[in-house]
Formats: structure tokens, sequence, C-alpha cells
């Protein structure tokens, strides 16, 4: 008998973990931490269903904090068993998770500083120190291999696309297999390559990001080519969230080709974000694992300006002639996004504009919402700049390319669990494979236990 318990990423996009209980030994698939609305984030502060101490083992399918950034705190409470990733995933860690510290840290300290926070004194989840430590416990395995835990359990990575590292993994518990998609990739290549296509598993566990849409038809460059020109040519700043793994790279390869064309102009471009600037060396490690080239690289590093100190940051607040900022979060929730857009977003020369999901209850979905001002250290900022999405960079597959990817089974696995969506995409997705493909499916409850076998 299998138990398999959702801990997270049910009724929302973040906080993935999955527990899974065999033979009396308990092991995590993930451990990301929540974000978005407070009811949501109060999650990270609350002990698991089970102790750290107890579990043997957790599985990663990729190095975005909401499937890893609980390890620390799972390590500073007990944890002491093998964190397991493939190399492109824990490479991305070592520069994820100190900074996912480091960022925790700053927030309480600026908390404190201002007395915003209702926490007398207000404390970090958990510090850089403590994220490094977890570091410690990481072990890689190659793709394809399969990893033995015990005699009658074992697993294997496939490549997932969605960013450098990202799999899929099967699970085997003495015959039965269970697959999670983790985040799954795009059918349509731009930087990186399409999922591994699975054709049977006894139990699946999949992502609905997108489970109720499909991508625009748009063509991305085209898009921020009238955005930026247009925005350039009324004297205002383009100011673009971007997550610092996957989404701030695809950006750059869009924004040097055009410069590289003429199509835009030949405006400053800053990555302000020292994870951005970090993950973006990291591509040249693992030219294997996406599509860009060496020339792609080499141009990305030519025409961006990578800002890494706090002094050149806080210079970019006070730009006054036509430039373009790339920064994180990519849902503004934290890092130095915040503080650009405290001083960009009530001009209405300037253009933020988000490439990527923005969970219900962050800071990014507000302000695509047409909130009049936002909440920022604090502070009520009013937006007034204009507000654009291109939503065809997301590196999560929409409806269409789950059941694209979903083909590919010979048969219906036994049950499939629809994870990883709000519950509206969820609850789509789930009508939507019904209807196409008759398999059984289900949208489980948050800390729900289903029984295997």
């Amino acid at each position: 008998m299998i138990r398999l318990q959702f801990i997270g990423a049910t009724g929302t996009v973040t906080g993935s973990k999955y527990r899974i209980e065999f033979q009396k030994k308990h092991y995590l698939l993930d451990c990301g931490l929540f974000q978005g609305l407070k009811v949501l984030r109060l999650r990270n502060w609350r002990p698991l269903p089970v102790k750290p101490s107890l579990l043997e083992a957790v599985i990663l399918t990729h190095a975005h904090i909401d499937h890893s950034g609980y390890l620390p705190l799972l390590v500073k409470n007990g944890f002491r068993g093998k964190i397991y990733s493939t190399r492109g995933t824990r490479a991305l860690c070592q520069i994820l998770l100190p900074d996912a510290g480091h960022l925790q840290e700053e927030d309480a300290f600026f908390a404190n500083k201002h007395k915003f926070s209702r926490h007398r004194p207000a404390l970090p989840l958990y510090t850089e120190r403590d994220a490094i430590e977890s570091l410690r416990y990481f072990e890689t395995a190659p793709w394809e291999k399969k990893i033995s835990l015990t005699k009658h359990l074992s697993f294997r990575f496939l490549p997932a696309g969605h960013i450098l590292g990202a799999s899929l993994v099967q699970v085997n518990a003495d015959g039965v297999r269970i697959t999670f998609s983790g985040d799954l990739g795009r059918q349509k290549i731009l930087v990186m390559d399409r999922p591994e296509p699975v054709e049977e598993s006894d139990y699946l566990v999949v992502e609905s990001t997108y489970g109720d849409r499909y991508h625009s038809g748009e063509d991305p460059l085209l898009t921020l080519k009238r955005l930026v020109r247009k925005t350039f040519e009324r004297g205002g700043i383009t100011l673009i969230p971007a997550f610092a793994v996957g989404r701030a790279q695809e950006v750059l390869h869009l924004i040097t080709r055009l410069k590289k064309r003429g199509e835009i102009p030949n405006l400053p471009v800053y990555l302000n974000s020292p994870m951005a600037v970090e993950a973006t060396r990291l591509y040249r490690d693992f030219m294997a694992e996406h599509t860009l080239t060496d020339e792609d690289c080499r141009d990305i590093w030519e025409t961006t300006d990578f800002v890494s100190t706090v002094e050149e940051s806080k210079r970019l607040n006070g730009l006054k002639t036509p430039s373009l900022i790339i920064s994180a979060s990519g849902m503004a929730e934290g890092g130095r996004i915040l503080h650009h857009l405290k001083a960009l977003a009530p001009d209405p020369k300037n253009l933020i504009l988000f490439v990527g999901f923005q969970a219900t209850g962050t800071r990014g979905e507000a302000i695509l919402n047409h909130a009049g001002q936002i909440k920022i250290h604090g502070e009520r900022i009013p937006v007034r700049a204009e507000i654009e999405s291109i939503d065809t960079l997301s590196a999560h597959a929409d409806q269409g390319e789950i059941l694209t990817w979903l083909k590919h089974f010979k048969k219906p696995p036994r049950m499939t669990f629809i994870t990883h969506g709000e519950p509206a995409a969820s609850e789509a997705l789930r009508k939507k494979i019904e209807e196409k493909l008759h398999w059984p499916c289900k949208v489980p409850d948050y800390l729900e236990i289903d029984e295997l076998k």
C-alpha cells in the first residue's frame, strides 16, 4: 500500500509538496514555499504532517522556490536525509536558496526598521545560513538512471523542459509506477526543449497552472518590440518583473535579438537581480539542456548591464532617460523589483510589463488587474504606469499542450491527480481530460491522503 498526501499545490500554484508513505517510511516529492495570499503564506509557518526528522529523502523536480524554497526550513527543523535532484537543479538551488534566505532576513530587517509588521520583532522564516546548510544534503542523479531508495522503491528523472534541470519524476514502489509532472514545459520551443513523453504509469500527478486556457498566438518578439518602442517614444522606462531563472533569460534573449536587428532603439538594458545574473551564467555551463547557442549567450552578455551592488540598484531608481530594467521577483512579492515599483509605478510615461503567471493574492496580480495603488513596505504606492503582459513566454504548458503530452500514454493511469493550479484551472483541466481522454481523474484537497493500491 502506498499513501500519497497532498501537502501543497492544491487550490494554488505554490507550495508544492507531496508526501509518499511506503513500507512505513516517508518521503517528500518537492519541498516548496507557499506564496501569494496571506492565508497561504501562513502555511509556511505551520508544522508539516510528518516530522522532518522522520523523512527518509526528498526528491526535487526543479529549483523554483515554490518547489524548493521550504528545504532550508526542513533541514533547520531536523531533516537529515538526502535531497535528490538533477545537476542543473542543484546548481540553481545553490543560487536560489541562499538568496531566498537573504531576502527573508532583509524583509524582516526592513519590517523592524520601519515598524510596519504586527510581529515584534518580525523574524525570517529562515536565514541565508540555514539555506547554505541545506545545500550539504543534495545528491545529484543523471537523467533516466534508476535510483534505488530501498529494495522495493526507486525513481528516475526525465526532462520536463520548463527551466534548466527541471524534471518529471517517475517513482516505482514495488512495481506500482507514479509519475509526477513537476512543472510541465511547453511544446512550443523558445529556450527549453519539449518535455519527455511518458507512455505508461499507474498513477499520474499533473500540474494545471494554465489548465483552463491556451496561450495566445501572438509572437512575443513582435509584442515586446511594439511595447518597448512605444514606451521609448514617450520617454518612459520599461520595467519587467521576471522570475530570475528561466524567464529573465528568455526576455534577455528576445531583447538581444531585437537590438541586434535594429528593431528597437539601442537603449540601456539592466538585469537587476544578483540571482538572475548568476542563473544566466549557468546557461553557458549547461549548453546541452537548452536551445540557446554560444552566440546567443555571448550576445546577451554583450548587450546587458548586469547590476550587482545595492548602490547600483538604487541608482536605477533615479533614471530619467528611456531604458529597460528586468528585476526579480516575477510576481513582485519581494526583492529589488519592489524598490523599482515604488519609483516607477506612479509615472504614466513608464511601462510595467509582466511576462509570467501572477498567482492570486500577489502584487503582480493586483497590478495586472489594474489596482489603483499597491502596498509596498507599509506605503501605499499609486499605480499610474501603463500595464501590459505577454503570456506567450510562459514556461508552463497550456491546456492544449498538457493534453498533447498526455496523449502519449498508451493506456489511462488508474487515477490522474490534478494539482498546482488555481481552483478554476484545475477543475477545467479535469473536465477536459475526462471529456477528451475519458480518464478517471480528480482534484485533491489540501492535506488529502489517497491510498494507491
